[in-house]
């Protein structure tokens, strides 16, 4: 019997089951499709984002740069093109095709295991040695996107050049250690890459981002603060911003009217980090430039945590607007007693519920 593992897109077919369990066989087959299906759109996403650089620097006067093109050309073609194939194709996306393009010029040479937010990576590499040698490794080795990201900024490329023997073993045993600590893959980690969702032209659903729990907590809080009556009106779920040259998602975005300004909701399921609430003044920054006109007043974060026996609720504060915080935004905004009890209540209901199930 073949391997279910290698089968190809035509030689899908059922022997007699000898050794393997049926159970096995499926499983194999199922998991040898999903593979083949995420290559297979991979591969025409980098193919076809490499041939539109092409044509972009080919037009550029044969190849050659030009200034008043970027200006002119590019931010008319972006707006053709986002408006009949949606926000992937803005003129940053493009000029990230024409880059590419120039980085890896040679077509034969791209790697069907690196995906377009693993390329979006190396291109920012200036010198091409290294950029070839973290786009080898990074396919031979299996490196996810993070992992290369990591090598890349803690110059691992650089530092076993510039290393001798004994201290090259060391350098390479920091890098395994490093990947090493990379979280095991969630198999919704292709399907929800914004960049995959751009190109199929697939909406971002909310649930492509939640876990069971952590949504019913949200369906619960969104009531909850809809409900108050102080002026919230939703915007959005999984808001996708684009941070640092990282995809990150805000689980719940409000504007209240009110107050005049957006509310931010991050929520983790499990004990609040310090680090949680660095990442949540990061988001309100980088919403503030991306969304906030200037008739709203400055945007305002909150944390959630849901442990199973304990809950946290914290505003984040940025330093310059805590009197601001104090003297507008608290007579509208529920306390943060008031929602560390909403959400221990909404998850131990959610716990009985499941039990019941």
């Amino acid at each position: 019997m073949k391997d279910p593992h290698t089968l190809g897109s035509s030689e899908i077919s059922v022997e007699p089951i000898s050794q393997a369990s049926l159970y096995e066989f499926i499983r194999g087959l199922l998991l040898a499709s999903r593979t083949q299906v995420r290559q297979t759109v991979n591969t025409a996403m980098v193919q076809t984002y490499w041939h539109i650089g092409r044509m972009i620097v080919e037009d550029e006067q044969g190849g050659q740069k030009r200034a008043a093109y970027g200006k002119q050309v590019l931010p008319e073609l972006a707006r053709k093109l986002s408006d009949e194939f949606g926000a992937g194709f803005d003129v940053s996306n493009l000029r990230n095709m024409r880059r590419f393009y120039q980085a890896f010029p040679i077509r034969e040479t791209l790697s069907p295991e690196l995906s377009w937010s693993a390329y979006l990576s190396l291109i920012r590499i200036e010198n091409p040695q290294a950029r070839e040698w973290y786009a080898k490794e990074a396919a031979e080795q299996g490196w996810s996107v993070r992992a290369l990201d990591r090598q890349i900024s803690t110059l691992y490329y650089e530092r076993l050049l510039s290393s001798q023997d004994k201290a090259k073993a060391q350098v390479q045993d920091e890098a395994a250690h490093n990947i090493a600590k990379d979280t095991a893959p969630d198999p919704r980690d292709f399907i929800r890459d914004p960049y995959v969702l751009e190109f199929l032209g697939a909406p971002a659903v909310p649930a492509l981002y939640e876990k069971d729990l952590e949504q019913g907590l949200l369906n619960q809080l969104q009531t909850f603060l809809l409900e108050l009556g102080k002026g919230f009106a939703f915007v959005a779920r999984q808001k996708h911003l684009r941070v640092e040259g990282e995809d990150c998602f805000i689980d719940l975005v409000f504007y209240n009217y009110v107050l005049k300004c957006f509310v931010l909701v991050d929520l983790k399921v499990g004990k609040l980090a310090h680090q949680d609430v660095g990442q949540m003044d990061m988001y309100v920054r980088v919403f503030d430039e991306q969304h906030r006109q200037e008739s709203d007043n400055p945007t305002l974060g909150l944390i959630l945590c849901s442990e199973r026996n304990a809950a946290v609720a914290k505003y984040s504060q940025l330093a310059d607007k805590a009197k601001l915080f104090a003297s507008k935004y608290q007579a509208l905004m529920p306390t943060e007693a008031e929602l560390q009890a909403e959400l221990e209540r909404d998850r131990a209901l959610l716990e009985i519920h499941k039990a019941q199930a």
